[in-house]
C-alpha cells in the first residue's frame, strides 16, 4: 500500500511494530498526513493513485537511511550529510543522535514535532546542549515557512491524548532507599549502586529500559546565584520564592545564550561586546565552555536584572535518564541504578552533577522523588534465551548488562553470554565483582574479559580486549550472537565499533568496506544494539 493510499483509506502509516509509543505513533501518522495534504506539487493526483516510491520514501523519511544517525559523528559531518534534505531531516541531523528520550521524544520524532510547529522548545536535547539548540534555531530561521508549520497541518494532527501514567509527561513517585559506594576507598571515582522502591508506583519495566528522575539543584549553588543577582530569597515568582524556583525549576549549567543576550543589554563597554559575542556562540576569552550561570554572573558582575526577566533567560531543569541495572524477576518492586557522582573543579569552584550528586549526597532514605520509565528502543534481550549475547560495558556502562545477566539467570536462559568490562584499577573499580564471579560459576556468564586502564605500563581498554579475542568473538557472531555496547557515545562506543569492524575484516577475511557493511547489517537486523550517552 502506498503512503497516499494509506491516507485516503484512513489506515495508519506507522505500523504498531514501530519503536514508538502509542502517542508518538498517533502524532506521526497525523504529521505525515498533514505533509501530504499540503503537497501542492503532488496535488490530487498523488492521492488518486500510488505515490512514486521516491516521493513516498521522502515523506516518510526513509529515502536516506539517516546516515547521520551516529552519536559519535561531529555536527559538521552530520549537517553535510543532511544538506538539501527536507527540513525535518536536517533538524534530525542536528540532534545528538542518542535516542535517549530525555526530550520526551526520539531524535527523529522531536525533529518532526519541531518541523510541524507542534513543539516550540528547541533546547530539550540534553546531550546535544547548546550545539544542537543553536543549529535548530539556525535551520528554522533559514526555513521559517516550512509546510509543516502551516495551520492546515496542525489541524490534521490528532487531538492530544492523556499522557500515560509513569511517562515523562506524567511522572510518578518512587522512594529513595540507598546509594552504596561501589569503588574502593583509593579510587579516583565515586560510583554508587542506587536503589529505588517502586512497589507502590505501578511502574513496570523490562531489561534494557531506562529510569528517569526529576532532580533538584544543589541549594548552595542556587543560593550563590541568588546572592550574585542581589535578589531577596523570598522574592515571589509564580507561587514560589526566587530561591525555590532556582532549586526546582531551572538549569544552572551551562549558561544559555539568552542569558548572555540579557547581560549584553545591561552592561556597557567591552563587557557588552563580550556578552553579545557569547550570545552569538563566539568565545572571546576562551572560557565559554566553563561558564555556568553563576560563572557568567561573576564574569560580568554586577548584573542587576529584573528577577522574572532573568529566569525567563534560563532553560528548564530537565530530567535525567539512567540505564536500569536490575531485573524485575530478581528484585521485584525495586529499580537499581549504577551512577557516577560527577564532581570537578573549575576556577577554584567545585562543580557538581545535578542528579548524580543529588543521589550520592543529598537524598535521604525514605525521600520521594518524581520518576518515570523510558521503554527501550532497540536495546533489549533476544526473545530466544538460547541466543548468545556479547556485552561491552565499561564503567557505569555495565548497568544494563547486570540487568541482562540477572534476568537470564532468573529465566534459566541457556544462551552463552560474554561480558567485556573495563575501568581504571581492578582493586578499586571492579563493580559487582562477587556477583559476576557467581554468574560465571553457575554458567549464566560464559566469559568475562576485563580491561584496566591505569594498571601496567600501557593503558588497556575494552576494545583492546576485543581485538585480542578477535577470532573467538567472530565465531560467536557467526553463531548468531547479539552484540551490545553501553557507555560513552563520542569515544568508547565509536572505538568499540571500529574494533568490531577490524575483527570482522580480519577474521571474516573481507575488505574494510565489506566489514562495515556487515556491521550495518547487524544493526539493521537488531543484532548490534547500543545504549550510549
Amino acid at each position: 500500500m502506498s503512503v497516499a493510499t494509506a491516507i485516503a483509506s484512513g489506515d495508519a502509516m506507522i505500523p504498531e511494530s514501530a519503536p514508538f509509543s502509542p502517542e508518538q505513533r498517533a502524532w506521526l501518522n497525523g504529521f505525515f498526513s498533514g505533509l501530504l495534504s499540503l503537497d501542492a506539487k503532488a496535488g490530487a493526483a498523488a492521492l488518486d493513485g500510488p505515490m512514486p516510491d521516491a516521493a513516498a520514501k521522502a515523506v516518510a523519511g526513509e529515502d536516506d537511511g539517516a546516515p547521520w544517525h551516529d552519536a559519535a559523528m561531529p555536527m559538521a559531518e552530520r549537517m553535510a550529510l543532511a544538506e538539501a534534505k527536507p527540513l525535518p531531516r536536517r533538524l534530525f541531523a542536528a540532534m545528538a543522535q542518542q535516542d535517549c528520550g530525555q526530550c520526551g521524544y526520539l531524535c527523529e520524532t522531536y525533529s518532526a514535532a519541531i518541523a510541524s510547529g507542534q513543539e516550540k522548545k528547541l533546547n530539550l536535547c540534553v546531550p546535544g546542549g547548546k550545539e544542537t539548540s543553536r543549529m535548530l534555531k539556525r535551520l528554522l530561521a533559514e526555513a521559517p515557512a516550512a509546510g509543516g508549520n502551516a495551520p492546515a497541518a496542525r489541524a490534521l494532527e490528532p487531538k492530544p491524548q492523556a499522557p500515560e501514567r509513569g511517562s515523562r509527561q506524567a511522572p510518578l513517585e518512587a522512594i529513595f532507599r540507598s546509594a552504596m559506594r561501589l569503588n574502593g576507598r583509593r579510587s579516583e571515582k565515586d560510583t554508587r549502586h542506587v536503589v529505588f522502591d517502586i512497589a507502590a508506583s505501578g511502574l513496570a519495566y523490562a531489561p534494557g529500559d531506562s529510569f528517569g528522575l526529576f532532580p533538584a539543584n544543589d541549594p548552595k549553588l542556587a543560593e550563590a546565584v541568588r546572592s550574585a543577582m542581589g535578589v531577596p530569597a523570598d522574592f515571589p515568582i509564580g507561587g514560589k520564592t526566587f530561591r525555590q524556583a532556582l532549586i526546582e525549576d531551572y538549569a544552572l549549567a551551562p549558561a544559555p545564550d539568552a542569558l548572555f543576550g540579557l547581560i549584553g543589554v545591561l552592561v556597557g563597554g567591552e563587557r557588552r561586546h563580550k556578552a553579545k559575542a557569547l550570545a552569538a556562540g563566539e568565545d572571546p576569552d576562551g572560557d565559554a565552555a566553563t561558564l555556568d550561570v553563576l560563572a557568567a554572573l561573576e564574569k560580568f558582575a554586577p548584573v542587576r536584572a529584573d528577577p522574572e526577566a532573568f529566569l525567563e533567560c534560563l532553560e528548564p531543569l530537565q530530567p535525567r535518564l539512567y540505564s536500569i541495572a536490575s531485573s524485575p524477576l530478581v528484585t521485584p518492586g525495586e529499580v537499581h541504578l549504577t551512577v557516577d557522582a560527577v564532581r570537578y573543579e573549575i576556577g577554584g569552584r567545585r562543580r557538581l552533577g545535578v542528579a548524580s550528586t543529588l543521589l550520592a549526597d543529598r537524598l535521604q532514605p525514605g525521600q520521594r522523588v518524581k520518576v518515570y520509565l523510558q521503554k527501550a528502543h532497540g536495546f533489549t534481550l533476544p526473545q530466544d534465551g538460547n541466543t548468545p549475547i556479547i556485552m561491552v560495558g565499561p564503567g557505569t556502562g555495565i548497568a544494563p548488562f547486570r540487568s541482562f545477566l540477572l534476568h537470564r539467570k532468573a529465566t534459566r536462559a541457556k544462551g552463552r553470554a560474554w561480558l567485556f568490562f573495563g575501568h581504571q584499577r581492578e582493586a578499586q573499580d571492579f563493580f559487582y565483582r562477587d556477583e559476576l564471579q557467581a554468574l560465571l560459576g553457575d554458567g549464566t556468564l560464559t566469559r568475562l574479559s576485563a580491561a584496566w586502564s591505569r594498571e601496567g605500563a600501557s593503558k588497556v581498554y575494552v576494545q583492546d580486549r576485543m581485538l585480542q579475542a578477535g577470532p573467538e568473538l567472530w565465531s560467536w557472531l557467526k553463531a548468531g550472537a547479539h552484540f551490545y555496547v553501553c557507555g560513552d557515545a563520542k569515544r568508547m562506543a565509536k572505538d568499540v565499533e571500529t574494533a568490531l569492524t577490524d575483527i570482522s575484516a580480519k577474521a571474516g577475511q573481507m575488505s574494510q568496506t565489506a566489514a562495515r557493511d556487515f556491521i550495518a547489517e547487524l544493526k539493521a537486523t537488531g543484532r548490534y544494539q547500543a545504549d550510549v550517552y
